[in-house]
């Protein structure tokens, strides 16, 4: 399949669903894993346009992230790709999300501002 890159530059993202593993079967609840043995991390945010248009998304990552429901992110190295499968008898598609990390805006705003404090 092929990964899509999204540029998030224009976009405002909100955690509005917290960190939780990802199953990989519901009925077992078996926790999907990457190729290294890390448990990958479904992250909900809604990312919202300039024109006030928003949308919701589940976001793959491996890792547990450090953010809380209501904290504006950025989903780092934020990837797309598209998907069908056969469930229960019928096709269905979509599109799913993969990123690096979820980063914390008011961290990196934080860091950067602590960082130019020292310096002066």
């Amino acid at each position: 399949m092929r990964n899509i890159p999204v540029d998030v530059s224009a976009l405002t993202f909100v955690c509005v669903s917290p960190p939780r593993p990802k199953l990989v079967n519901q009925d077992t609840g078996e926790v999907k894993v990457d190729r290294n043995g890390q448990t990958v991390f479904t992250v909900g945010l809604s990312a919202a346009d300039p024109m006030g248009r928003v949308d919701l998304l589940n976001v793959a990552v491996v890792g547990d992230q450090s953010v809380t429901i209501g904290e504006v992110v950025t989903p780092v190295g934020l990837t797309a790709f598209p998907w069908e499968a056969v469930l229960g008898g019928e096709k269905r598609w979509g599109v799913a999300y993969r990123a690096d990390r979820i980063a914390p805006v008011s961290a990196a705003g934080s860091s950067d501002a602590s960082a130019s404090a020292g310096v002066a």
